[in-house]
């Protein structure tokens, strides 16, 4: 559905508007600097990169085609708490994530975002999962990663890194390993807490080990990794799916990939490999759950930055993004008082729009969906979320619109999730939820770029 923003009834006062996009120009400002992974040279040996430095590169990029692309990506939620005084030292991390595209060469992404102090990483590695529920290796696929031609980094506190590439052919759907290790206390971590895939640690260092015998500590987050890119032959850009904790899959099934993007990443590969005219798009997904459009929780970095903040961070930084699903405003409501500002909501939505339309990205939008029964569900919100979701069907908000109220709600009570799309909570939807959102979004609504500005 095209978009047609420039007037008609339920638009935002223009004042009200231009207020809020001097406030969100701002914010992006503040939030690009903390985010900066430059810094000085703190006099390190010349055989560890300071992130930001100019270290000569090493052998590792491979002289290959394709386009590079998020194969998956998370977007750092919050300081992990317990960690403020010796993050994850003396330990070894192991993340497990899942791809939602093949390549033939990966690099990743390290952030230290809400860290107060550098962190060394030593040693770090990527390699494929020997199956789906481990922390072992397939032997002959580990790599060592470096970083400027250096096994060593330091990451400044508020900073990130991206890694030099390594040579390793990772396959669409795959559980992939990715190490770090960092001997010197620093905290507070970095971490994505809601991540519905089980990860590992180990103590000491057991960065290249490709047995799981050492680590004997499961865990359900997702800490300092923020990015896997691959170069690829499979995508030629990067969707991505920006949300709260209904795109993050709060209620879908641990370790199983049932999150509505998962589905969605399925059907964009199957296609890719028929004669259809759909775009070839790698999926990644920067739900945090919580989170709201306009406001954020409380910490220096923010704790669940608000859509507002972490926008260009999490959607126009991504390596190659061609389009944005945008999947919030439930929290605004939860959380805004009975008589919430319905035109705020939707002005912040329309704040998004811009700034990825300024970037030539094609915007997708969702309905919000029901949560009758929720035990925040109130008449006024119910009437809030009724007017927003009118707004969105109209075509003044975003450039396509995936209807997923319609799509999920009980035919019987339009205030609540069909009972079998229901997670148990009236809120997230079940597996079978998600997996009817997956499969609702029609994939020719993300053919193109963004309209030409009038």
């Amino acid at each position: 559905m095209t978009r047609g923003r420039d007037g008609g009834a339920g638009a935002p006062p223009s004042k009200h508007r231009a207020l809020l996009a001097a406030i969100v120009t701002l914010i992006v400002a503040i939030s690009a600097a903390i985010y900066a992974g430059a810094s000085a040279d703190d006099g390190t040996s010349g055989h560890t990169l300071q992130a930001g430095g100019r270290l000569p590169r090493g052998d590792a990029a491979p002289a290959s085609t394709g386009a590079w692309v998020g194969a998956w990506a998370t977007a750092p939620a919050a300081a992990e708490p317990g960690t403020e005084t010796t993050g994850m030292a003396g330990r070894s991390v192991r993340n497990v994530v899942h791809t939602s595209v093949g390549g033939t060469s990966a690099r990743i992404t390290l952030s230290n975002l809400y860290g107060q102090s550098p962190l060394t990483v030593t040693h770090a590695s990527i390699a494929l999962a020997a199956g789906p529920d481990t922390a072992a290796a397939i032997a002959d696929t580990m790599r060592r990663l470096t970083f400027g031609g250096s096994a060593r980094v330091i990451i400044p506190a508020g900073g990130q890194v991206m890694s030099d590439i390594a040579r390793i052919a990772i396959p669409y759907g795959a559980n992939v390993l990715v190490t770090t290790y960092s001997p010197i206390p620093s905290g507070p971590v970095t971490y994505h807490p809601q991540a519905r895939q089980t990860s590992y640690l180990a103590d000491g260092d057991r960065t290249a080990d490709v047995t799981a015998v050492a680590y004997t500590t499961p865990t359900p987050y997702w800490r300092y990794l923020t990015a896997l890119d691959v170069l690829s032959h499979e995508a030629d850009g990067t969707l991505v799916a920006f949300g709260d904790s209904i795109t993050d899959g709060l209620g879908a099934e641990t370790d199983a990939n049932h999150r509505w993007t998962d589905i969605l990443a399925a059907r964009l590969h199957g296609a890719a490999g028929t004669d259809r005219d759909t775009p070839r798009y790698s999926v990644v997904n920067e739900g945090i759950s919580g989170n709201r459009i306009l406001t954020s929780r409380s910490g220096r970095p923010a704790d669940n930055p608000s859509g507002l903040s972490r926008f260009e961070r999490d959607v126009l930084e991504r390596t190659n993004v061609k389009a944005v699903v945008i999947v919030l405003g439930v929290n605004d409501i939860l959380n805004s008082p009975e008589l919430a500002d319905r035109d705020g909501i939707l002005t912040g939505l329309r704040t998004l729009v811009d700034r990825a339309h300024d970037r030539g990205l094609r915007v997708v939008g969702a309905t919000i969906m029901p949560f009758g029964g929720h035990r925040g569900h109130t008449k006024a919100r119910e009437t809030m979320r009724q007017e927003i979701n009118e707004e969105i069907r109209s075509g003044r908000v975003f450039d396509a619109v995936v209807d997923f109220d319609k799509a999920l709600r009980d035919p019987y009570d339009p205030r609540s999730l069909r009972s079998d799309y229901d997670s148990g909570d009236h809120l997230h939807p079940s597996d079978k939820g998600y997996a009817r959102m997956g499969q609702i979004l029609d994939l020719d609504m993300l053919k193109g770029a963004a309209p030409v500005a009038a």
